[in-house]
């Protein structure tokens, strides 16, 4: 399937474009959002305290004075880039494993999908508890590099079983007899095969690796001081959610909205690289 093709179907599907634009917009938000107001995130304005949303802080203030609208943008733009680092780093982890261990076979198939199943019997939120303490002085990007290395298993089984079905296809097995290396065929024949696949995973693994930080960080396993992402804001305004609810439910709506646009484009992508797996309509 061409490009071309695959964008027009996924023009054509109305909730996906509605992901995809409110996905923009948020994008926008976190990273051009904060240019719109003089506050900063560590600016106390001594005047407000615990005040609720106007025109002068447009999310309110916290306890010491701080603006939430530049608090809960500098968490979202953290847990957005956090987000894209997982999916980025999972999804190859998924393809790599997954193309050599089906394609290679043997002990390397035996490594890989021994590491894999046994990362699947590990409890997550374990597993980084344990590594937590690493994680302090902002060590976001290691809070990412634990996440995706926690999420890439289930797809490369997928990609592996898919890959011992096209090492048989004739094309590939004429370029294995004309000496083509192995990295080669991997390259050309098997992951453009499979790029469907990972294409939806990396879009899914966005909203996964966001909320999985978020819900870390809430609890005190995640980005650590003085970092911030959704998961911090959203800690730090829970106790006051019915007595200030500022400074709890515009993090909390945004991270809802993230996870929103983020679904209904994965579901777009799957429907238009997949028309097959579409649900019908009007019956």
């Amino acid at each position: 399937m061409t490009s071309t093709v695959m964008w027009r179907r996924l023009a054509g599907n109305a909730e996906a474009a509605g992901g995809l634009v409110l996905l923009s917009a948020l994008f926008l938000l976190a990273f051009a959002g904060p240019h719109l107001t003089k506050w900063d995130y560590a600016d106390v304005d001594y005047a407000a305290f615990s005040t609720p949303p106007s025109a002068g802080h447009w999310f309110g203030t916290t306890p010491d004075g701080r603006d939430v609208y530049a608090l809960t943008l500098r968490g979202m733009r953290r847990s957005l880039v956090i987000g894209l680092l997982v999916a980025s780093i999972s999804t190859t982890a998924a393809a790599v494993a997954g193309t050599v261990a089906g394609f290679r076979g043997g002990w390397a198939d035996r490594l890989l999908t021994g590491a894999a199943d046994l990362l699947l019997v590990l409890p997550t939120f374990l597993v980084v508890a344990i590594v937590s303490p690493l994680f302090h002085g902002g060590s976001w990007p290691l809070v990412a590099a634990v996440l995706a290395g926690l999420l890439w298993m289930i797809t490369a089984r997928v990609v592996r079983g898919m890959t011992i079905s096209l090492k048989e296809r004739e094309y590939v097995l004429a370029a294995r007899y004309m000496g083509v290396s192995p990295v080669v065929i991997i390259v050309r024949h098997i992951v453009p095969h499979v790029a469907s696949l990972l294409i939806v995973d990396a879009a899914m693994s966005v909203s996964a690796g966001i909320v999985a930080e978020t819900g870390l960080s809430c609890f005190g396993f995640g980005v650590q001081p003085p970092d911030s992402s959704l998961g911090t804001v959203i800690a730090d305004g829970t106790a006051a959610a019915v007595s200030y609810p500022w400074m709890f439910w515009f993090a909390a709506g945004l991270l809802v909205l993230i996870v929103l646009a983020v679904n209904l484009v994965g579901d777009g992508l799957r429907d238009a690289l997949d028309p097959g797996s579409a649900p019908r309509r009007g019956r």
